[in-house]
């Protein structure tokens, strides 16, 4: 018998090409999994080299009863390379896609090489802004608080939203 399916939340950046990159893996990943959201993507201000240009982040929801490391290894990192991305040991490499899951239910996992809920989830605006919009009362099952309530611990001035290319992603979905 399946997995019934859960709710995960995965974020979604680009700095390489970013409205063309985050609309090709929003598709891809529409086509494999069902999903039911996506949030306003802001134009950011890149981490530790503010030379590169300005990322484009956003969250999407899907439904999925992939596992875990499935959802992370088997799809999302499948769409990563398809899109060209290249992993080196410079976590602030300028990158064509980003894929990483930020919620999975209500689960908490501590793997090395996979952890969730996201370590930078309520430290970086970029990440909880956009989940709190898509759900502002989910819970964080490590430490029991709204999206919404996290959201408000952080600053997001530095976040501009690119309303119009969010509302083109959601037409191509179908939501």
């Amino acid at each position: 018998m399946p997995d019934p399916a859960v709710r995960a939340f995965i974020a979604v950046g680009s700095n390489i090409d970013p409205h063309a990159n985050i609309l090709l893996a929003i598709e891809q990943l529409a086509r494999s999994v069902p999903m039911v959201g996506v949030s306003t993507f802001y134009r950011t201000t890149p981490l530790g080299r503010p030379g590169q240009p300005a990322f484009l982040n956003g969250v999407v929801v899907v439904e999925t009863a992939m596992a875990p490391r499935d959802l992370k290894f088997g799809l999302l990192r499948r769409i990563e390379a398809d899109l060209g991305r290249v992993r080196t040991a410079d976590k602030y490499a300028a990158r064509t896609i980003d894929l990483d899951i930020l919620l999975y239910g209500d689960r908490i996992i501590d793997q090395p090489d996979l952890k969730v809920p996201d370590p930078d989830l309520r430290e970086r605006a970029f990440l909880i802004v956009p989940l709190a919009e898509l759900a502002p009362d989910v819970v964080l099952p490590d430490d029991g608080r709204a999206a919404a309530e996290a959201a408000r611990g952080v600053d997001g001035a530095g976040l501009v939203a690119d309303i119009e290319f969010s509302e083109r992603l959601r037409r191509r979905v179908g939501l």
